[in-house]
């Protein structure tokens, strides 16, 4: 059995970003730190996007950003000017490429091609057992996600933010690459809460993603069909299909952290890191693990790396609205948006607010079903 400092399991974005900043701080430099993943290069799996207030750590990466963001519905449209913000896109190839030349530059990061079939802590020390070999780490970092475990609980809601998206190129420049269309629910909600997502690279090329908020995911086909008719509606008809992704991202309040334990941590989605209300995981994931290499230098018990926080209760609520109603998410991100300053939402969604903006955003939602909400929670 080889024996390890540390053992990261999963090269996706949380345990390579772990990695990277293990390999940019000294401390760790007499640490023996093992990588494990079925695949080192997983190439354009995952779009990320970001809101960041002016220049950022991964800018250099970023594919695209833009100044301005459209909100659609049919009961409130509007396009916001986001100042000195921007929403930044990064694709994952070169985001991987970039932090693995970083990572194999150390001598004492190393990387397995193997499946984890078993992790299991002892007295002292954690066995990793994949199909190949088993592993000792004294600490361990699982990004691989037990899916059974926050389905199968029902205390807390679990929905899916499922979406397919196609990369489009036109002939013709059709598309303005300077907005980012945010949420747009004028497609059919059919129930569900619907929308689709527009991110123009260029203006002849642009990503088209229909995404949904519920817990049952469509066939292929009942995607890319309202992706055509939205393609339809806005008068495109001449455009190749350059590249498609599909994803389905867990939206749940379930407490991950219970999972941890003083020899392992589960990170990334596996760790709850993905914010439960929105499905965005990447700047959450950038923030933890640069806290974590700090946390690591002083602590040794990583159960106690977790803190809970007013937002997590917030995002409770949420989910439990939008579970209970979920035909109603358009009118509930309209009025959101409608009441409230866009930069106070993206900030609000970054757990960046205070008490007072908090009240601002909490004032602007539909009360019913939040206090119905509220005090079925609290009794």
């Amino acid at each position: 059995m080889t024996n390890q400092d540390f053992i990261i399991l999963g090269a996706g974005a949380s345990g390579l970003m772990l990695a990277y900043r293990m390999s940019q701080d000294s401390f760790f430099d007499d640490k023996s730190i093992l990588i494990i993943d079925k695949q080192d290069n997983k190439g354009n799996d995952r779009t990320w996007c970001y809101w960041e207030k002016d220049a950022g750590e991964w800018d250099n990466l970023i594919r695209k950003s833009w100044p301005n963001i459209l909100f659609g519905s049919q009961e409130f449209s509007k396009t916001v000017n986001l100042d000195d913000y921007n929403y930044k896109m990064i694709r994952s190839e070169r985001f991987y490429d970039f932090l693995w030349e970083k990572i194999k530059l150390k001598s004492n990061i190393s990387f397995v091609t193997d499946e984890v079939i078993e992790v299991e802590e002892q007295s002292n020390a954690v066995r990793v057992k994949t199909i190949d070999k088993s592993y000792s780490g004294a600490k361990v970092f699982n990004s691989i996600p037990a899916s059974s475990l926050y389905k199968e609980q029902d205390k807390y809601p679990v929905l899916q933010q499922h979406f397919v998206g196609w990369f489009i190129k036109t002939e013709s420049n059709e598309f303005d690459d300077s907005v980012a269309t945010f949420m747009d629910f004028t497609v059919a909600q059919k129930g569900n809460t619907r929308f689709m997502y527009v991110l123009p690279i260029e203006k002849n090329i642009a990503l088209f993603e229909y995404t949904l908020f519920s817990e049952a995911l469509l066939p292929l086909n009942e995607y890319e069909e309202a992706i055509k008719k939205y393609l339809e509606n806005k008068g495109i008809k001449e455009y190749e299909i350059i590249e498609r992704e599909k994803g389905s991202i867990p939206m749940t309040s379930y407490k991950f952290s219970k999972l941890n334990s003083k020899n392992i941590l589960n990170i990334g989605t596996a760790g709850g890191w993905t914010k439960a209300s929105t499905g965005y995981t990447f700047k959450n994931t950038t923030k933890k693990t640069r806290s974590l290499v700090q946390f690591l230098k002083q602590n040794d018990d990583l159960s106690k790396f977790h803190k809970s926080s007013k937002f997590w209760f917030y995002d409770v609520l949420f989910l439990d609205v939008l579970a209970n109603n979920n035909g109603e998410g358009s009118k509930l991100f309209a009025s959101l948006f409608k009441k409230a300053k866009t930069k106070t939402i993206l900030r609000f969604l970054d757990e960046e607010t205070n008490i007072l903006e908090d009240l601002k955003i909490i004032s602007s939602v539909p009360p019913k079903n939040f206090t119905i909400a509220l005090l079925k929670r609290i009794f």
